[in-house]
């Protein structure tokens, strides 16, 4: 029996060899909330998607 993935990757844009980097809308499967991570060189960073009202974005 396979365990399902906590963390999705639901959209991947961009490169690594341009200078806008990558970026990644990454879904938890058991919350689901979505967050954006960006990479750009050595760099990266992680945040969480929000609605208009500033709460957590979340699908299933």
């Amino acid at each position: 029996m396979g365990k399902e993935k906590r963390f999705e990757t639901v959209i991947e844009e961009g490169t690594s060899l341009t200078g806008s980097g990558k970026k990644y809308i990454i879904r938890d499967n058991e919350t689901g909330v979505n967050y954006l991570y960006v990479q750009n060189g050595y760099s990266g960073g992680l945040t969480p998607l929000l609605d208009a009202d500033g709460k957590p974005y979340v699908t299933k």
